[in-house]
């Protein structure tokens, strides 16, 4: 995909609020395309301020982030700074391994840190002329009639009002833009939280730098009603994430000092804990998040606002699509600009709802069904033996069946779509594992014909 610029340059002033990544990449889209760009983050400069600590540094940057970041010549870049995971590695509670790929060879999700993402946009979109980035600007409220952000300065403490044209709301989870669009008329909203919630730990480094587990795969604890994780980092170490019910026998609640955190992670995270030497001071130091799906309807509000990524589509992270779905949205959004022009707003925005949101809607429903599967199936023989087979039909029907997790990170099937193909082929294999107890098994001319008359229909 060609970084070039477009060739023509309108000149209608556009505003975004949120320097997220979502934001970020957003501004240096419509940059691109010549719109002066005004760009307000309630938080401090994260280049200046340093990046929070303890919340999500890591993600996954798959196959659609990518193609986004491509559209504005900046994945190479990133490119270097992440690190392939071809596959997970499973942790039983005795601290054997299992390996399961992600996809065919060369397939990797990339472990991406995202304050360096996030600096690194920022910087891209700061060098253009075009793009004006305003720190520390809390939204304390939106006038929908006369187009306007009532903002406060937070280092000053001064209230002042900004106009705007067209407002793009990437301000997050919990967005002010959303907040203002859900007092008009017949606005759908909803959020859905996880009885769970998460932490983020650190799994240190070796001598000189080593990585203590496989370097080139996301690693998961599953232990069936909670689970940790980690991701690899470049300095060696990893960064862990448990998720964890806040209230149960075993839960954040049940873990009152350092020596019952210490002793709980003995016994179920046995390999773990000698390689987590921090362990007791993070785990009170860093805060316990929220996992919350948040789904709302309309994105827009007549043809001035616009709601993009988490504002209008936060989602829990166990398929590692919230970055990457927010990024399509990005890719999407010019895409038809390509198609109406810069100055067709009314139809743009209602076609990016209306291809968008049941896309949204998809990948939040797969993120939930994928956290049963990360936190409980990967360590049932079963599922991982059923995992192989869907692998031998992919190589007999190829281009025909296309597991599920490789449509949602290995392409860019739309979420829709991948996830009823998904449910179809969950339909077969129930049918399908009955007859096959090894893997060899499904070499058998009977479990070949049942094969043959399965595909014929799918």
């Amino acid at each position: 995909m060609s970084s070039a610029a477009p060739a023509f340059s309108p000149a209608e002033p556009l505003t975004v609020m949120g320097a997220g990544l979502v934001g970020s990449l957003l501004s240096l889209y419509l940059a691109r395309r010549g719109h002066p760009v005004q760009v307000f983050e309630r938080r401090a400069d994260p280049r200046r301020a340093g990046f929070q600590e303890g919340r999500s540094i890591n993600l996954a940057l798959s196959d659609r982030g990518w193609r986004a970041l491509e559209g504005v010549g900046v994945a190479d870049d990133i490119r270097q700074v992440g690190i392939p995971m071809t596959g997970r590695v499973m942790h039983d509670a005795h601290g054997a391994l299992t390996r399961q790929p992600y996809g065919q060879d060369g397939q990797a999700i990339y472990s991406v840190n995202r304050g360096h993402l996030n600096r690194r946009l920022l910087d891209l979109a700061e060098a253009r002329p075009n793009v004006r980035l305003r720190f520390g600007q809390q939204c304390l409220g939106i006038d929908l009639k006369n187009q306007r952000l009532d903002l406060l300065d937070t280092a000053t403490q001064h209230a002042h009002s900004e106009p705007y044209t067209r407002l793009f709301g990437t301000d997050g989870a919990f967005s002010a833009v959303r907040g203002a669009l859900q007092r008009t008329d017949r606005y759908d909203y909803s959020q859905d939280y996880l009885e769970y919630g998460y932490k983020e730990l650190t799994i240190a480094a070796g001598p000189a730098g080593a990585w203590q587990l496989e370097k080139n795969a996301l690693h998961i604890w599953p232990r069936g009603q909670f689970m940790m994780i980690a991701l690899p980092n470049l300095d060696g170490s990893f960064n862990g994430t448990l998720y964890f019910p806040f209230e149960g026998a075993e839960s954040f609640a049940a873990l009152r000092t350092p020596a019952e955190v210490v002793a709980f992670f003995g016994r179920v995270f046995p390999d773990a804990l000698p390689l987590m030497p921090q362990l007791a001071t993070e785990y009170f130091h860093n805060p316990t998040s929220s996992l919350v799906t948040i789904r709302c309807y309309p994105w827009k509000h007549a043809d001035d606002v616009l709601l993009l990524g988490d504002a209008s589509h936060a989602i829990v992270p166990f398929y590692g699509q919230g970055m990457n779905a927010g990024f399509e949205d990005c890719r999407v959004l010019n895409e038809l600009l390509d198609q109406h022009g810069d100055a067709a707003w009314p139809a743009i925005f209602g076609a990016f709802q209306a291809q968008r949101k049941p896309n949204a809607d998809a990948m939040a429903d797969l993120a939930l069904y994928n956290f049963t599967e990360m936190r409980d199936r990967v360590a049932d023989p079963r599922f991982l033996l059923q995992k192989k087979i869907e692998g031998k039909l992919a190589a007999q029907f190829p281009g025909r069946w296309t597991p599920l997790y490789s449509q949602v990170t290995f392409s860019h099937t739309p979420y829709a779509e991948a996830w009823a193909a998904g449910q179809r082929q969950d339909a077969i294999m129930a049918r399908l594992m009955p007859h096959i107890r090894a893997e060899a098994d499904f070499d058998q001319p009977a479990v070949q014909a049942l094969v043959q008359r399965e595909m014929a229909d799918f």
